[in-house]
């Protein structure tokens, strides 16, 4: 059966989850009926080991895909401006090595578990749990060997009007100290409007936790193009969850009113960044949860427009999950160069990422993250474009 969705809405509730939304906005008009062009592949390497890591081509409604089965890396995605000039508006490498190696996570999905878990430890059933320590003390994306730094099986497919990939990874028991073997599900959608969706799933034989999202580093002026302050972000959030010196949530929801932490109209990102807020200067920028006013919902609620106002360019996207975090991109610090050869640095680029709250197994007040076998962990998030 599906994720017991009344404990974890109770959980909401009990975070004290308002239920109200940004609204749906409209999605890009169609380019046409027609079906996108099917799903192209090609060589994109091999890891040191031999193993080769194809790239896919997908295009639709306007909008143009690059995604590896190395981490499931969206390894570029061209939209057009206010003028239909394309550019890529995420960050990312041309080569298999500096994935590898240096990726600070550009365009990948994210497991077994999204952002941080205190010490890397959490308590279910009565039973400790010691997780791989990556990010200092704590367990940061799934641990050293997250699902970021695995080949998937990726299956393409056209139905109707839509083309997308279909990507599969198995998550042995006791992979990065995480119990149950997981059996993931990721597919990727581009419709005929052009809108980027990803539907979630996952089962397993042991309950354990999970929070997938993905990691993509957003600049819709195009990447290496320079600063993303000047980006107009607004998200439906009253509240976030401050951090503690380690990035950790205190379990606190804090008011976003009077803060730098208020997004619920649109401002640039810039404006506030360098107010001096102790919750800022920790964490060298914004690198926090912001707690969803509409809470979880049976299916996905527009809860944040991204905005460049150079190029026109804009970004919507919609989720069932209670959390988003916003990071500005805090740690970029110039060492490394992207796909249009220009190098990134701190402020070329954000992320927007749907989710539960981070280290929610070690908070009884957050929405949950156990999944139990027998049920099915679902969700969705999609992002629509437009100029």
């Amino acid at each position: 059966m599906e994720l017991n969705r009344r404990t974890v809405i109770a959980g909401a509730a009990a975070a004290g989850v308002a239920a109200t939304t940004l609204g749906t906005g409209n999605a890009q008009a169609a380019t046409g009926s027609a079906p996108g062009r099917k799903p192209v592949k090609e060589p994109f390497g091999k890891l040191a080991d031999g193993t080769k890591i194809y790239r896919w081509s997908l295009e639709n409604g306007g909008t143009r895909l690059k995604v590896l089965n190395w981490g499931g890396v969206v390894q570029s995605l061209e939209i057009p401006d206010r003028h239909g000039h394309y550019a890529n508006v995420s960050l990312g490498f041309d080569d298999i090595d500096d994935y590898v190696a240096k990726t600070p996570y550009f365009g990948a999905l994210i497991g077994r578990y999204g952002n941080r878990i205190a010490k890397g430890r959490f308590t279910l059933d009565g039973k400790s749990h010691q997780l791989s320590v990556n990010d200092g003390v704590n367990s940061l994306h799934g641990g050293s060997q997250g699902f970021d730094k695995h080949v998937w099986d990726v299956e393409p497919f056209t139905k109707g009007s839509d083309v997308g990939l279909h990507l599969h990874y198995t998550s042995v028991d006791g992979e990065m100290g995480y119990p149950g073997t997981l059996r993931t599900k990721v597919t990727y959608t581009l419709t005929r409007h052009g809108e980027w969706r990803i539907d979630y799933e996952a089962t397993t034989d042991r309950a354990t936790v999970v929070n997938l999202t993905s990691h993509v580093y957003w600049n819709l002026a195009g990447e290496g193009s320079g600063t993303i302050e000047d980006h107009e972000l607004r998200i439906a959030a009253a509240r976030y969850t401050p951090t503690d010196s380690g990035l950790i949530p205190t379990g606190e929801l804090a008011g976003v009113a009077g803060t730098p932490f208020d997004f619920r109209h649109a401002k640039p990102i810039g404006r506030d960044i360098r107010a001096g807020h102790e919750q800022q200067v920790q964490a060298k920028g914004y690198d926090h949860n912001w707690v969803l006013d509409k809470g979880i919902t049976a299916k996905p609620e527009h809860i944040a427009t991204l905005r460049d106002p150079r190029s026109g360019r804009t970004l919507k996207i919609a989720t069932d999950q209670p959390g988003l975090q916003f990071y500005s991109g805090n740690f970029l610090d110039g060492t490394l160069t992207g796909t249009g050869g220009r190098t990134y640095r701190q402020g070329d680029a954000l992320c927007l990422e749907t989710q539960h709250f981070p280290d929610s197994p070690n908070h009884a007040g957050f929405p949950t993250t156990v999944l139990r076998p027998g049920q099915t962990y679902r969700t969705t998030t999609i992002h629509t474009f437009g100029a």
